[in-house]
């Protein structure tokens, strides 16, 4: 199901300021264990022409990403993930994998799974015989996550972006070679279901903050290749 994500790039002090503002109105995440947050890291798949990057700096209206997701460090748990986005609203179909088939993904590799070829894993598969799908860069952030249930309200707040190159860091965990972003560098992101209760656009309403079609793949990845521009944020 497609839901509606607004996207708004803010400074230290606005961040902080709403942050302060959501504690009092909405629950935190039930996934958050920390109240402080947590951290997101990230592989993104790309082909040899870029699509994916080009699509999103270009604004195409219908696209879609492919990544593997772990939080905190931890792969218990790890997401195969594929993020569809249309105009504003976006889609995320995702998937647990093990760690073996993990590594077999970032090999550019499919694997050997017996799965729908319209599941997740399915549609990966499909994507490295048709695309030559492969791992390019790792994007990693710390995440505070907030949750209101009348329209199925998620918003969180984005911060501390770093990026590497090197596809190995994501198993063995180095981060010496993760290159980070500058310090004013957050995104707040407002996801909802149809229409965003009043109580909650009056929380976020800040005269200073910029909406935007911020891509955090697209940031990293332009800054690597040297030609970021306005476009994509």
């Amino acid at each position: 199901m497609y839901r509606v994500e607004d996207k708004f790039s803010c400074s230290k002090m606005e961040m902080f300021l709403l942050k302060t503002r959501l504690q009092s109105v909405l629950e935190i995440d039930s996934n958050q264990k920390n109240k402080d947050g947590y951290q997101i890291t990230s592989v993104y798949f790309d082909d040899y022409w870029d699509s994916c990057l080009r699509e999103t700096i270009d604004g195409v209206r219908n696209r879609c990403k492919y990544r593997i997701r772990i939080y905190d460090d931890n792969y218990d748990a790890i997401k195969l993930e594929i993020k569809y986005k249309s105009d504003s609203k976006i889609n995320k179909l995702s998937q647990n994998i093990t760690f073996e088939e993990m590594k077999t993904f970032l090999k550019g590799e499919c694997v050997e799974r017996e799965c729908e070829t319209d599941d997740v894993i399915g549609r990966m598969n499909m994507a490295i015989r048709t695309k030559k799908l492969e791992p390019v860069v790792i994007v990693e952030y710390d995440r505070t996550a907030f949750v209101y249930e009348t329209g199925n309200v998620r918003i969180t707040l984005d911060r501390n972006l770093r990026y590497s190159t090197n596809i190995d860091d994501f198993v063995n965990g180095k981060k010496e070679q993760y290159r980070i972003l500058p310090e004013d560098n957050r995104v707040i992101e407002v996801k909802y279901d149809e229409m965003l209760p009043g109580v909650i656009a009056r929380i976020i309403e800040n005269g200073n903050m910029i909406q935007t079609s911020y891509s955090k793949y697209s940031l990293c990845r332009g800054m690597e290749l040297g030609y970021v521009n306005e476009r994509c944020y």
